[in-house]
């Protein structure tokens, strides 16, 4: 494919694709490399050829916008009680048969539930409600990468944090593009095996490690793993042991990682919920993997959901829900007990405590 004259450029025009001998355009953003035509559309839906070039059709059309609690996403040490404001689009590359934002992440209309606005707005929309930081979730970001990067970009020139809450199954090239601008991502390992992953997100667990390991050695990104405890389908002993050691091996052991109760939904209502004991058993098994921050979400459960010095064993964050109701770290992040520090971004003044 010809390089694009700069008068033609448009921040929708997807940056990682080429040309093919047939006169398909192949996307390079994910590992599903799709090869449109003229006129039809990838799997995400979102992007489609137009004319030989591959564009991001629902760049600048926004879906869902709220301001959130930043445990909500959930990311426990970054920020903790600080305000988010988190918006989507419509779209996907993976095919959870689980799906809770179905309804945009499925959506055939990229347009759906979208409202104008773009990156330098949110920015400025972030600054009027006090924002500490923007969130792309709801859909996956990957799937508006170049939105999400240049919002980013305009947040961080006003002084507000990006936040990508993602399925991580992207390519390394687009990878490297888009965590050079997040300060903090919230990363679906969503099971631990290539058959859960196949038959059940329709994508490969492989490129999510390839993701999570990236993400964790090689950016300045705070990281937090997050996965949805399926009955039947991922919730086994073994591969939830399997899980934790190759987080331990390959993220360390301070990478907070949350046990999330699944609800039926979408495809998957058959399925019943999550009782609360698998989440404890999942942490349980966590912490015997050596994990020194784990949680348990989706659930009243005030011993899963507290933040404890791995030192001396103190509270130091005390959480119902996503509301704090006890703090006792040190303005530079310690515990004032043994003096150890916890890993995460901390401000020096701390939240605002429920009670």
């Amino acid at each position: 494919m010809p390089p694009i004259p700069p008068e033609d450029r448009s921040p929708a025009i997807g940056r990682w694709q080429h040309g093919l001998p047939d006169g398909r355009v192949q996307c390079d953003l994910c590992p599903r490399h799709c090869t449109l035509r003229d006129g039809r559309r990838g799997f995400c839906f979102v992007r489609s050829n137009h004319h030989g070039t591959i564009m991001l059709d629902a760049y600048g059309l926004s879906s869902g916008f709220a301001m959130d609690p930043i445990e909500k996403k959930p990311l426990n040490h970054f920020h903790p009680g600080s305000k988010v404001l988190s918006f989507g689009t419509a779209g996907c590359n993976s095919a959870c048969r689980y799906c809770q934002n179905w309804s945009i992440s499925a959506s055939r209309r990229w347009s759906t539930l979208a409202v104008e606005a773009s990156p330098e707005r949110i920015a400025e929309v972030a600054v009027e409600y006090s924002a500490r930081s923007v969130a792309f979730t709801y859909n996956d970001p990957i799937v508006f990468a170049e939105y999400a990067i240049d919002t980013a970009q305009a947040c961080r020139g006003r002084g507000i944090a990006a936040v990508a809450v993602t399925a991580g199954y992207m390519e390394a090239g687009p990878r490297e593009d888009f965590y050079a601008v997040m300060d903090a991502a919230n990363i679906d390992l969503k099971g631990f095996t290539e058959n859960f992953y196949r038959s059940v997100t329709g994508t490969r667990l492989r490129d999510v490690l390839d993701t999570i390991d990236y993400a964790c050695n090689e950016t300045d990104a705070w990281v937090e793993l997050t996965t949805l405890l399926i009955p039947g389908y991922n919730d086994g002993d073994a591969s939830l042991h399997a899980e934790c050691a190759w987080i331990r091996e390959h993220c360390g052991r301070d990478v907070p990682l949350h046990f999330s109760a699944f609800h039926p939904d979408y495809r998957m209502r058959d399925v019943p919920r999550t009782p609360p004991a698998t989440l404890s058993r999942a942490r349980g098994i966590a912490m015997e993997e050596g994990l020194r921050f784990v949680y348990t979400g989706n659930v009243d459960d005030p011993v899963g959901a507290a933040t404890y010095c791995p030192g001396c064993g103190m509270t130091l964050i005390a959480r119902e829900r996503y509301d704090i109701v006890g703090y006792r770290l040190t303005a530079d992040g310690r515990c004032p007990g043994c003096g150890a520090a916890i890993p995460g971004r901390w401000d020096a003044r701390g939240p605002v405590v429920s009670r």
